[in-house]
């Protein structure tokens, strides 16, 4: 039986892509309008209500 410990440099290299590509996915979903004026949203509302 052959003892298969950590991760081979294919597996590396598709692992990196995958990383870098779930990134940039990331970055454009963050960076986008709808994003930045959805919080600003959010973040306005939840200032203007009143505790108590």
């Amino acid at each position: 039986m052959v003892d298969e410990e950590g991760m081979s440099t294919a597996e590396y290299a598709i692992g990196t892509i995958a990383a870098a590509a779930f990134g940039a996915i990331l970055y454009t979903v963050v960076t986008g309008d709808n994003i930045v004026s959805a919080l600003t949203g959010i973040i306005g509302k939840a200032l203007n209500t009143s505790v108590g």
